[in-house]
């Protein structure tokens, strides 16, 4: 069956709600898909502010020091490990 043709979008808004609302199986033969990577892509990144107890700042300031990594690197890494964690016992259920 052949596929629709992807419309010229005006914005990256338009294009946003076209996706939205429509299925790329449509425009898209998946079969013909191959898998590729970007090395050199950085994920987007917010910036938060976040109160911790300064005892506990100075501990992972500490820490951080010692693994001679910046203290917001190993917080991230923290993070991501223990969101890892959560996501597995909660999958397991």
């Amino acid at each position: 069956m052949p596929k629709k043709q992807v419309p010229k979008f005006k914005s990256e808004a338009e294009e946003q709600e076209f996706w939205a609302r429509e299925d790329t199986v449509d425009y898209v033969d998946w079969s013909r898909a191959k898998q590729v990577t970007f090395p050199n892509l950085k994920p987007s990144t917010k910036t938060i502010s976040i109160r911790l107890p300064e005892s506990l700042l100075d501990e992972l300031k500490s820490l951080a020091n010692k693994r001679d990594v910046p203290y917001q690197s190993l917080l991230k890494i923290f993070l991501a490990e223990r969101l890892e964690l959560e996501q597995k016992k909660v999958s397991m259920k």
